[in-house]
C-alpha cells in the first residue's frame, strides 16, 4: 500500500489522494465532506462507508508490516 494515503474522487471525476492520518471527520451532508485536522474540508463523491473502508484497509496494512 502506498504510504499513508487513500484515494478519493472529486465531483469533476478527478482523483485526489488524502493523508489518512489527517482525517478528523467524514460526514454525509448529503455530499460527503472530509474534514482534515488542518481544518481544510474536501467534498468528494465517495460515500462515508467507502472512505471508512479505505482508511481501515490502510490501517490494517500498516499493522501487518
Amino acid at each position: 500500500m502506498e504510504s499513508d494515503i487513500i484515494k478519493v474522487y472529486r465531483f469533476d471525476g478527478s482523483e485526489l489522494v488524502v493523508n489518512a492520518d489527517l482525517i478528523e471527520t467524514v460526514e454525509a451532508t448529503p455530499d460527503t465532506v472530509i474534514t482534515l485536522t488542518t481544518g481544510k474540508k474536501i467534498v468528494v463523491t465517495d460515500s462515508v462507508e467507502v472512505i471508512i473502508k479505505r482508511v481501515v484497509d490502510y490501517k490494517q496494512a500498516i499493522f501487518r508490516r
